[in-house]
């Protein structure tokens, strides 16, 4: 278990690192320049449980957005940077609370230097990511394409930043290969105390992705490694916030939430406790409680096997059973069923 605590440092006014809890980022898919859309979509994430917001700068319109994008949210904004170092200085006097840059593609010391002090003078921290698509060939020559190759890459290009007076740093070591990235992270952990950004990069579309990245962050997070993470799909990023905050509860790191726990059904259920388990997994979707429904199959097993569960429902040919605390509270006709425990659902989380 890695269990050394990170630096602490500030991204608008948003704790990362220095053990104050693993923070859930995701990334717009708009043109930035469309500052209507892209705060559309940062209100969306937001509402989905997404605490840091990454843009895209492609351009000076990009750019210059950044200031009417952050009058119109509530939570920081990073400005994802490549090859231009004009660019990052734009979007950091136009307000972005940290920046996610490779010096490896910026340019040469020079141009670093002139990013870099501008990170200073805004007292903002700043992200070097390295992937296996940027890693600069002396390290691929000596280690390969390995973990080694990425960790000297990034903490190269920490090094440079450092030498310029930048302290505020998170680091990011990311491949689409599961166990590299995994072994880049455990590698990283052991050689600096920066706050580290999670990842599994270019995962993939909705359900490979998320399994690549449930392995992989997950893997990281119960070895005590990772301070933010990002789940990369090729879908709607909400549904990236929400696949971060399961990954992050299956991983007991986010307590104040509902779980709804469902059997897989068998043979011996005869009714619709799939599509309740749906439907009451959606209802509690924003409450910020700690609460654990139960929606089981049959009558059998039930009440038993979710005895923990504070509320739940068992189904039987006709009729199904409510029970709070593995005791049965009341019988109610099938027909009827989804009415009611939605009644003692409300009552629980909200005491009506």
């Amino acid at each position: 278990m890695h269990n050394q605590t990170t630096k602490l440092l500030s991204v608008g006014g948003v704790a990362l690192g220095g053990g104050s809890g693993v923070k859930i980022q995701s990334m717009t898919t708009t043109k930035t320049a469309d500052v209507e859309k892209t705060a559309a979509q940062i209100a969306a994430l937001q509402r989905a449980g997404c605490e840091i917001v990454r843009v895209a700068i492609s351009d000076e319109a990009d750019a210059l957005a950044v200031r009417a994008v952050k009058d119109k949210i509530s939570i920081p904004l990073v400005a994802d940077i490549h090859f231009s170092p004009k660019l990052a200085v734009m979007a950091i006097e136009s307000g972005a609370d940290k920046v996610r840059i490779n010096p490896g593609n910026i340019g040469g010391e020079g141009e670093i230097k002139y990013v870099a002090d501008c990170v200073k003078a805004h007292k903002i921290p700043v992200r070097v990511g390295s992937n296996t698509g940027s890693i600069e060939k002396e390290f691929l020559k000596k280690y390969g394409r390995s973990a080694n190759a990425l960790v000297e890459s990034a903490l190269y290009n920490v090094n440079i930043l450092e030498k310029f007076g930048v302290n505020d740093i998170v680091i990011s070591v990311k491949a689409s290969d599961v166990k590299l990235t995994v072994d880049a992270y455990t590698v990283l952990a052991n050689r600096t105390n920066y706050p580290l950004h999670l990842g599994v990069t270019e995962a993939g579309t909705t359900e490979a992705g998320i399994v690549k990245s449930a392995v992989g962050i997950g893997s990281l997070l119960l070895n005590g490694i990772g301070d933010t993470i990002r789940v990369s799909l090729t879908d709607d990023p909400v549904k990236e916030v929400y696949a971060a905050k399961h990954i992050l509860r299956a991983c007991g790191l986010d307590e104040k939430y509902v779980e709804v726990v469902a059997c897989p059904t068998c043979g011996r259920c005869e009714w619709e406790s799939m599509d309740l388990a749906e439907k009451v997994t959606d209802f509690v979707r924003p409450y910020k409680k700690s609460a654990k429904i139960a929606v089981m199959g049959c009558v059998v097993n039930g009440p038993g096997e979710a005895k923990d569960a504070d509320l739940g429902i068992a189904g039987g040919k006709g009729s199904c059973l409510i029970f709070k605390k593995g005791e049965v509270y009341k019988k109610v006709a099938a027909d009827h069923a989804e009415e009611e425990f939605f009644k003692e659902i409300r009552l629980l989380l909200d005491g009506e």
